[in-house]
């Protein structure tokens, strides 16, 4: 069998020109309820995609109450796990959709969240094994959302932890791996040369330094990074059109920090 389907589809979350991500995850209502930046999909939704985002994550309600009425041309990747931050182990997801669902929604992709170290690490290992089989067969892209996260890990930017999970996640069949930045360009390089997929940077929690995200950003990419999935520091921004169009211009124009910080500012 071709990959002939994820290669089309995987095209379809890509900026078309370079072949990089700009992804913008906005799972978070189900992890942390309607926080800012997420209330109104629809408007968010639009936002991102008039600054250039190549595809937004979402869990299959929000296809119905943000993404359709957006009405927007942006790649749509529908996320099958999930977990509350009321769980009692938070770091233990589980699979609420399927992948024959997200082919029936329209999405071009599906995604998984793993947390490798939790004490469910063999459960969500399972379910991807499973997922990326189910991907194969139906042809469609999976992005797995690789982090070393759990009761023994003392440092979650690890270049040795985080190489191991990335490897781990193409290791079982991820087209994408998203995890996160070590923090510096060589051993992120270490990372990249490791996994035989693309690789994405995470995000992580809102900063109050754009420059601080920009940075990470522009430093990931120069170490082979091949673009990002961040949410809260895009969707919370007060200016996410413009936080859009200045991670776009570094991620696919290779522009430098300064440069890319006047879409900021104006």
């Amino acid at each position: 069998m071709t990959d002939l389907g994820k290669n089309i589809r995987l095209r379809r979350i890509q900026d078309k020109k370079t072949g990089r991500f700009v992804i913008v995850p906005m799972d978070h209502g189900v992890s942390s309820g309607p926080i800012k930046g997420i209330v109104d999909m629809e408007d968010t939704i639009k936002k991102v995609a008039e600054g250039g985002a190549t595809a937004v994550v979402l869990h299959k309600g929000n296809a119905l109450f943000g993404l359709e009425k957006a009405q927007v041309d942006i790649g749509f990747i529908l996320h099958l796990s999930a977990s509350t931050k009321m769980s009692p182990d938070p770091n233990a997801k589980v699979l609420v959709a399927e992948v024959e669902e997200a082919l029936l929604m329209g999405a071009d992709t599906v995604s998984i969240h793993v947390n490798v170290g939790a004490e469910t690490e063999p459960e969500m290992l399972q379910d991807l094994g499973f997922i990326s089989g189910q991907c194969n067969r139906w042809q469609i892209p999976l992005l797995a959302m690789m982090y070393p996260r759990g009761p023994g890990v003392k440092n979650p930017f690890d270049v040795e932890l985080v190489k191991h999970v990335a490897r781990l996640g193409a290791e079982l069949g991820a087209d994408v791996i998203k995890t996160n930045y070590t923090g510096s360009i060589d051993t992120f390089k270490e990372v990249i040369s490791g996994c035989p997929v693309p690789v994405i940077i995470a995000g992580g929690p809102k900063t109050d330094s754009d420059m601080d995200v920009l940075t990470m950003v522009h430093d990931a990419i120069k170490a082979g990074a091949a673009g990002i999935s961040i949410g809260r520091n895009i969707f919370q921004h007060d200016n996410i059109i413009g936080m859009t169009r200045a991670l776009v211009k570094i991620i696919c124009q290779d522009a430098e920090v300064d440069d890319a910080y006047k879409e900021i500012t104006g």
